[in-house]
C-alpha cells in the first residue's frame, strides 16, 4: 500500500472539515447525516471517519477551526479585521458556531467537551491577552475588555447569520475604539 504524505493528509482533513462545515450550517447537527457529509465531501464514510472519530469529533474540530480562526484574525491583524471577517465572509461558518451554542445550552455531553477545549486554551490565555494589551485601553482589567469586545463581536456575527442589516464598521469601530461613555 502506498504511503500518504502529511501535505496529503492534512489537505484532505481541510476538505473533510470545509465539507462538514457546509452540512452542519445548512442541516443542524443532527440533521448532519452521514449521507449527506458523503453527498458534500464525494468521500466514503470509512474515508471521512478515518480522520474524525465520529460526527460528534467532526463537529467539534468545525467549531474548534472557526474559534481558532476568528482568534488569530483579531489578535494578528486586530478587531477591525475580525469584524471585517464576519461582515464579509461566508455566514456557514457562524452558523455552526450558532449550532454549536445551541448544542452546548442542550446537550450536557457536548458542553462537557467544550469544557474541556476551553480549559486547553486557558493555557493560550495569557499570552493571546498580552499581544492584544498594546491596543487596548490600559485603565481598565484586559479581561474585561476582552468580555466587552467578545460581545460586540458576537453581536454582530449573530447579526450577519440571521441577515439583518450590519451598522456602519466605521461608526461601530469609533465607538469602540472610544468607548461609548463620555471622558
Amino acid at each position: 500500500m502506498p504511503k500518504v504524505s502529511e501535505e496529503h493528509k492534512q489537505a484532505r482533513r481541510e476538505q473533510i472539515l470545509a465539507a462538514a462545515q457546509r452540512v452542519f450550517a445548512r442541516y443542524g447537527f443532527e440533521g448532519a447525516t452521514v449521507a449527506r457529509l458523503e453527498g458534500e465531501t464525494g468521500l466514503s464514510r470509512g474515508a471521512i471517519f478515518s480522520y474524525f472519530e465520529n460526527k460528534d469529533d467532526l463537529f467539534v474540530a468545525v467549531v474548534a477551526q472557526s474559534s481558532d480562526r476568528l482568534v488569530a484574525i483579531w489578535i494578528e491583524r486586530g478587531f477591525r479585521a475580525l469584524l471585517e471577517a464576519i461582515a464579509h465572509e461566508d455566514p456557514d461558518w457562524l452558523a455552526v458556531q450558532l449550532e454549536a451554542a445551541r448544542r452546548v445550552r442542550t446537550d450536557a455531553a457536548f458542553r462537557t467537551r467544550i469544557g474541556r477545549l476551553e480549559e486547553e486554551a486557558k493555557a493560550l490565555r495569557a499570552e493571546r491577552l498580552a499581544r492584544l494589551r498594546p491596543a487596548l485601553r490600559d485603565d481598565l482589567p484586559i479581561e474585561s475588555v476582552v468580555t466587552f469586545l467578545n460581545f460586540v463581536a458576537n453581536a454582530f456575527a449573530f447579526a450577519r447569520v440571521i441577515e439583518d442589516k450590519l451598522p456602519d464598521l466605521d461608526l461601530l469601530m469609533e465607538l469602540v475604539e472610544t468607548g461609548v461613555a463620555p471622558r
